[in-house]
């Protein structure tokens, strides 16, 4: 990233301006990487490679699980910028396959839900689970619910 700034016409001027010891206004170098800041943001470059990067560990990553245009925008600003990252941002989340095969399918609404019928008595409707793959407990790794819904 230090290599691609000073390779971007865009802060290359301003680079230089702070290696001579010159105030640029609202950016500073930070000390132990030499990264580029804006304010508090680390400043990536026109770089598609680098931008790229950033998106795939903020939007992609399991952790965040694919967020909506929004989030993924608040958690890249909170420590990056770089010009037009709104409409960059907008622009992979509108090509991200995940997104959108994770969209909401616009149905009719599927109406009230009713209520089941009561059993006259006991043991008449019945429902039953099992449940698998427990521990061994006397040489037995599952269980069997029933239910009885009256």
């Amino acid at each position: 990233m230090q290599t691609a700034l000073w390779q971007d016409s865009q802060y290359r001027g301003t680079l230089q301006d702070l290696g001579k010891g010159k105030l640029a206004e609202n950016y500073s170098v930070y000390p132990s990487s030499k990264l580029l800041l804006f304010k508090d943001w680390v400043v990536a470059t026109n770089d598609p490679t680098i931008k790229l990067f950033i998106l795939q560990n903020c939007h992609d990553s399991p952790l965040v699980a694919h967020p909506f245009q929004e989030k993924t925008l608040k958690l890249v600003k909170k420590d990056f910028h770089w010009s037009s990252m709104t409409q960059f941002i907008k622009d992979y989340i509108s090509s991200c396959q995940k997104r959108s095969g994770n969209k909401n399918i616009h149905n009719k609404k599927f109406g009230l839900l009713k209520h089941l019928p009561i059993p006259n008595g006991p043991w008449i409707c019945l429902s039953m689970d099992f449940i698998t793959q427990n521990p061994l407990s006397n040489s037995f790794d599952s269980i069997l619910v029933i239910v009885d819904s009256l």
